[in-house]
């Protein structure tokens, strides 16, 4: 029997270099190739460089993403029952939102099958937040994660080492070469592991400003194209929804403080615009689940089951089922404390014009709420507690925010950092909606699901 011709591997960075379309067969075989170690890193490197420079069309990103999810274990939840819907924001400061809005869209009957990521940088990550709670387990094998989505209607882990393997080592290529900024690379990072969730359908969430990754509108909006597009041509219906990304969300920066405030939004007790942001993504993912017939239904069962408690009855019982300690959502404060607290106070009467989240997210970082190497251990207890938002009036010697550190020696450069951060004017700045704009599928026709 004769075998196919196999591509030239230089052959097809060239071809990708002068910009030409590779075939969907050709990607395929790359990234096997890749997987197998048949393809060497410094070529894999220089692929993605090409496509980092090049970028790819609909149809390159749509098998790349394909191969990609192939290339390891795949998550099949076809015994749960009803629809399964997954949120994935590309992460922005103060974003504990995953934490709040998986058991109150399961409690409202769509199942949230969640794989969720770790923070690197400025943005924090889900799983660094939920292993703030004693005992949180996120790295449960696929099997028992399965169980829990049927049992309970949603669970929240980590990548497997064996979910999207291919994902995992060109990310970890991507990071040192300079090419972590490509849109498809991005996008099929992304979906090779939603993919792999046998999800009916994915609501995003593309953070758009100051502490996001992408700070313009375009460029989010390019990037929220891409995986829209994508997805459904993988047969995944998927929404993106643009928000605000210029002031931290909610108030609460760091593990532990991020975690408790998530807690207290389905206790009824959280900030305006983490209520907003969280059922603006609820109501889309119960949109997309047919549990709503419209927005105002949607949106009247997130709130029914945030004031009834079935939404934290739900969290704990699933913060019990993956070892971790239930009483948090009673109890917050059994939730790790920094030793030390020092206020931060406004110098100046008038109104709060901007607070700047990257600012206050470099002050997190440097506390120890973050890490800028994936081997660095985080602090779960520090962090940053606002005292005020964008439109607060404040007067001289009034809070802005509340330190939480380990040592006394952090204060002083910590406490001018967050001040500097605050931009101060005589006048009530406009109020602004969390949302900017939602991107949908373009085509008449989805694709069917991928098999």
């Amino acid at each position: 029997m004769t075998r196919a011709p196999v591509p030239a591997v230089p052959a097809l960075i060239a071809r990708k270099r002068d910009g030409h379309e590779l075939s969907p067969d050709e990607i395929t075989w790359l990234v096997r190739a890749f997987v197998a170690e048949e393809v060497a890193d410094y070529q894999m490197s220089a692929f993605a460089m090409a496509v980092c420079l090049r970028g790819m069309t609909v149809r390159e990103t749509t098998a790349l993403t394909l191969a990609m999810r192939d290339s390891g274990e795949r998550a099949y939840l076809r015994a749960v029952r009803g629809a399964k819907v997954d949120k994935h924001s590309t992460g922005g400061v103060g974003d504990k939102v995953s934490i709040c809005l998986a058991p109150l869209v399961a409690a409202c009957g769509v199942s949230v099958p969640m794989i969720s990521g770790r923070g690197l940088g400025h943005t924090g990550g889900t799983l660094d937040k939920l292993e703030a709670i004693a005992g949180f387990r996120v790295d449960l094998p696929l099997a028992r994660f399965e169980q829990l989505v049927r049992t309970y209607g949603f669970a929240l882990i980590g990548q497997t080492a064996d979910l999207a393997p291919a994902d995992r080592r060109l990310y970890a290529l991507r990071d040192v070469t300079a090419t972590i900024e490509s849109i498809p690379l991005i996008t099929a990072s992304i979906l090779s592991k939603k993919l792999c969730e046998d999800l009916d359908a994915l609501v995003l969430d593309v953070k758009v400003g100051r502490g996001a990754f992408m700070q313009s509108l375009p460029e989010a909006r390019a990037l929220a194209r891409s995986i829209v597009d994508v997805g459904c041509a993988a047969g995944l219906p998927t929404t993106a929804v643009l928000t605000r990304m210029d002031a931290p969300l909610g108030r609460a920066i760091g593990n532990a403080l991020e975690t408790a405030e998530a807690i207290e939004l389905l206790h009824g007790r959280g900030p305006d615009d983490l209520l907003e942001c969280t059922l603006l993504l609820g109501i889309e993912m119960l949109m997309a689940g047919r549990r709503a017939r419209s927005r105002a239904a949607a949106e009247a069962k997130l709130r029914a089951a945030i004031a009834s408690g079935a939404a934290r009855e739900l969290l704990a019982r699933v913060i019990a089922a993956q070892h971790g300690d239930p009483r948090v959502v009673a109890e917050p404060d059994r939730l790790p404390r920094a030793p030390l607290q020092l206020t931060v106070r406004a110098t100046e009467n008038g109104y709060i014009q901007s607070v700047d989240a990257r600012r206050i997210a470099e002050v997190a970082l440097a506390l120890g709420a973050g890490r800028t190497r994936a081997d660095q251990v985080i602090d779960p207890a520090v962090g940053i507690v606002l005292a005020r938002k964008p439109g607060d009036p404040v007067r001289a010697g009034e809070p802005l925010a509340a330190l939480h550190l380990r040592t006394r020696s952090q204060a002083e450069d910590a406490s001018s950092a967050v001040q500097s951060a605050f931009v101060i004017g005589k006048r009530r700045p406009p109020s602004l909606p969390i949302a900017l704009e939602t991107i949908r599928d373009s085509s008449r026709k989805r694709a069917r699901r991928a098999s």
